[in-house]
């Protein structure tokens, strides 16, 4: 459940996320995000906290996702349909 939770969550961050470091903020099935992007060579690092409390940190890199959420190890491939989307973390 987390990983399916974190995998939509991400694909609407890595594409709402702009280059700029300042935070942002949606919400996913009454769950809400805050987080800030930042790159990183050519990587893209997204880090907050959700709205219960959970922080999360990922890198989108190559194609892929990994990093932590809500304290577990997270990596999948990050969503397609973005030629410039360079996120992964994990």
């Amino acid at each position: 459940m987390t990983r399916t939770f974190f995998a939509a969550a991400a694909a609407v961050l890595a594409f709402a996320t702009p280059a700029l470091a300042h935070e942002r903020s949606f919400t996913h099935e009454g769950v809400t995000y805050a987080y800030t992007a930042t790159s990183k060579g050519d990587a893209r690092i997204l880090e907050g906290k959700t709205s219960t409390g959970d922080k999360f940190r990922l890198v989108v890199k190559d194609g892929w996702v990994t990093g932590y959420a809500a304290d577990t190890r997270v990596s999948f491939r990050a969503p397609k349909g973005d030629a410039t989307l360079q996120v992964a973390q994990r």
